[in-house]
């Protein structure tokens, strides 16, 4: 385990020389529409996944690896879809808990009903501190609670 300083350290350079450049960590709102060719952002889905994957590797974290399971676990499918865009599976750094905390509090500040920090906190903060961009349908909660990060959306 990292001690504390080193911890507090890590996450002010992480976000010190942020710019979102060694990559993008992929929401689940565009792997579910890449997947679904009724989605009206199938398209874009695939255009967009197509296009970061050739610049930058692609990441998925536990949190958006989860979701996708859901409703059916199918790991061979979602593994099988994942390396078609040769996507990296990133594990949760232990620094991004300061900021997945710091945006759930500002969350509840603003009168949020949840009483435990929402996904998108914890993948923001993850691509924060590894400075990673978002691919995301949904842009909302990536620039309301982290405004620095680098987030591609329609």
């Amino acid at each position: 385990m990292m001690p504390r300083h080193l911890v507090r350290a890590v996450v002010t350079a992480s976000l010190a020389n942020y710019d979102g450049s060694a990559g993008f960590l992929v929401d689940t709102n565009v792997w579910v529409d890449c997947i679904d060719e009724g989605s009206p952002w199938h398209a874009w889905a695939v255009e967009q996944l197509q296009s970061c994957s050739e610049r930058s590797p692609l990441h998925v974290n536990l949190i958006i690896y989860t979701e996708l399971l859901v409703p059916r676990p199918d790991v061979d499918a979602l593994d099988a879809l994942l390396d078609v865009y040769d996507t990296l599976r990133s594990p949760l750094p232990w620094a991004c808990a300061s900021l997945t905390a710091t945006a759930f509090s500002i969350y509840r500040r603003r009168g949020g009903l949840k009483h435990k920090p929402l996904p998108d906190f914890y993948i923001g903060a993850h691509a924060a501190v590894t400075n990673l961009s978002v691919l995301s349908r949904d842009p909302t909660p990536y620039r309301s609670y982290f405004p620095r990060l680098v987030v591609i959306s329609p």
